[in-house]
């Protein structure tokens, strides 16, 4: 149908091994902290870890829909920056109710990702130019908000509730979380929604001859995106007390390297939500059992800039050398069709 048969098939086997051997890395992980990182076996710190990755993990399950599609979006970090200030902003200076100023982030977040998706499918493009431009300018923007040093601080408990508290003995924004993944999961793998993002993964041109609204579906991916950085924001904000312009810096690499350490292709089409949540696990078990071990402690987080990078063009060659590998057996299977004939 969209030019490309066998690849959807061979992708679907692919990711199916890969998230397999995913498991068993993070298990590894797991087995090798326990034993070798202080108190990382506790129930404090494995509610530590969950408060530290929601942020991550909201914006790496919108990023896979949007890589999917073959894709990207540098800007989420940003947008969670501009979107926490603006909550900030509108709750301490213009006055507004808490639970108005949230519902007003969320359309700014909702914005965002639609001047994204504008520049995106009515100017025709490319997603990483668009994304890199406003990666720059949201961030910019609450820049210039704050004036690079302002930050909006002494929030009302009931709204640090969300980021310090817990509810059936679960950190409160882990079921904000675990509400976005079964949300996103059913988009991806039980709508028609899903099957056109991977559509579109394969072959723009074919999807759109099969009569698909490719525009429309590109569009949706997008503000989701803005969407859920917003959400992102407040639990940001809600978890360290305050809203500030570099909040989620470098989000964005930590989103896409879970999507693609994950299993969904750079290239797009292939792909899975399971995949993701298992790449934010690891990293998120990483960079906290680097801080656990004695010997990484002090500088904990640049060995974890290190290996996520790495574990990201890890990902990405597998990727490349994956579809690479399956470009070639498609060839040679239509080869022995022509001797065959």
């Amino acid at each position: 149908m969209f030019g490309r048969k066998d690849t959807p098939a061979t992708g679907a086997l692919s990711l199916r091994r890969h998230e397999t051997v995913l498991w068993v890395v993070l298990v590894l992980e797991v087995l090798f902290f326990q034993f070798a990182g202080r108190n990382f076996g506790t129930a404090d710190n494995g509610a530590n870890i969950v408060r530290h990755t929601v942020e991550i993990g909201l914006l790496a399950l919108v990023m896979t829909p949007i890589i999917l599609t073959g894709g990207i979006d540098l800007s989420v970090g940003s947008t969670l920056g501009l979107c926490a200030v603006l909550f900030g902003k509108l709750w301490r200076d213009a006055g507004l109710p808490l639970w108005l100023a949230g519902v007003l982030t969320l359309g700014n977040g909702a914005l965002c990702g639609a001047f994204n998706a504008t520049l995106i499918t009515r100017l025709r493009l490319p997603p990483l130019i668009v994304t890199l431009g406003t990666f720059s300018l949201f961030r910019g923007l609450a820049e210039s908000i704050t004036h690079g040093v302002d930050a909006f601080t002494h929030f009302p408990e009931s709204f640090l509730f969300l980021g310090l508290g817990r509810v059936a003995g679960l950190p409160t924004q882990a079921w904000i979380l675990l509400g976005a993944s079964v949300g996103i999961w059913l988009l991806v793998h039980r709508t028609t929604f899903g099957r056109c993002f991977r559509a579109i993964g394969f072959s723009p041109e074919g999807a759109r001859y099969a009569g698909l609204p490719v525009e429309r579906r590109l569009a949706l991916a997008y503000v989701l995106a803005g969407v859920m950085a917003a959400v992102a924001a407040l639990t940001y904000t809600a978890r360290l007390g305050t809203a500030k312009a570099d909040a989620g810096m470098g989000y964005e690499l930590y989103a896409i390297t879970a999507v693609v350490l994950g299993g969904t292709s750079i290239f797009g089409g292939v792909g899975s939500v399971s995949g993701t949540m298992l790449g934010v696990a690891a990293i998120a078990v990483l960079s906290n059992g680097l801080s656990r071990v004695p010997a990484t402690m002090s500088n904990a987080a640049e060995l974890s800039g290190l290996l996520t990078g790495g574990l990201l063009i890890l990902a990405l060659t597998a990727s490349a050398l994956s579809r690479g590998w399956g470009r070639r057996r498609l060839r040679g299977g239509r080869s022995e069709e022509r001797v065959e004939r």
